[in-house]
């Protein structure tokens, strides 16, 4: 993909993301790794085409966001912690327009609905206003909504933030079972502790470069290092002198 984005700011070139390429196979929770302004989220943008790259490009199931964006967009389902819910309508509401939104006839919406109404736990709050659901609540309203058209891909970007011990639970369990029925995932996060739990390989960001890619045993024999967390420590003074805006 040879994924860059370069922004301009202050009048000084500010480079986010350097040269940016990997790859997630169906079944596989892929985790892109790094501290806050690694350049994580600037590179989802770009893989759902919310962001056009400087240069390289980004494919989706066969499909190249430059040249079939709506392609790209229907294949793909995001989770991050800044979507909004309409506050007004109920989880029900909010998930039958999504489905309509993706095409989904009145009988798929309905099967849909309820089938990640029980994935999700939602029926004891499926009819109340969005706004009154708790930070768990809304998150796992989220998770329904980004799996609603059942997209191939799935993008999470700090999925568990600000979630309990309880709601991080419904994240795993989500990412399990979407790895179970063949979905490629990639997690974005800082808690590298967590996606030790439930990724299948990693990519460690820093400045917007890939430092490291593997499983953890091939990351743990090409580093020395037995954690990801001391791995990510010990790659950041070989970085560059990018910056990063994500």
């Amino acid at each position: 993909m040879e994924l860059t984005k370069r922004f301009s700011s202050g009048g000084q070139d500010v480079l986010a993301v350097d040269r940016l390429s990997f790859a997630v196979v169906p079944g596989e929770a892929y985790g892109l790794l790094g501290a806050n302004g690694a350049g994580k989220t600037t590179t989802l943008r770009m893989i759902l085409g919310l962001l056009e790259p400087t240069s390289g490009y980004a494919e989706v199931d066969g499909f190249r966001t430059s040249e079939s964006p709506d392609e790209v967009k229907s294949r793909i389902g995001m989770v991050s912690t800044s979507a909004g819910l309409y506050q007004w309508l109920t989880p029900r509401e909010l998930l039958l327009f999504f489905a309509d939104v993706y095409g989904l006839d009145d009988d798929t919406a309905q099967k849909s609905l309820d089938r990640f109404s029980q994935l999700f736990d939602l029926t004891p709050f499926i009819d109340r206003r969005c706004a009154s659901l708790s930070t768990g609540q809304k998150q796992r309203v989220n998770l329904a909504r980004s799996m609603i058209h059942d997209p191939p891909v799935l993008l999470l970007d700090e999925p568990t933030r600000g979630l309990d011990v309880v709601g991080s639970k419904v994240i795993f369990d989500y990412i399990a079972a979407a790895k179970k029925q063949g979905k490629s995932v990639i997690v974005s996060t800082h808690r590298l502790d967590e996606a030790e739990r439930f990724c299948d390989r990693f990519g460690l960001l820093h400045r917007g470069r890939l430092m490291h890619e593997g499983t953890l045993p091939e990351l743990q024999s090409a580093t020395g290092c037995t954690s990801l967390t001391e791995m990510f420590l010990q790659s950041m003074p070989l970085c560059g002198q990018g910056e990063d805006a994500a």
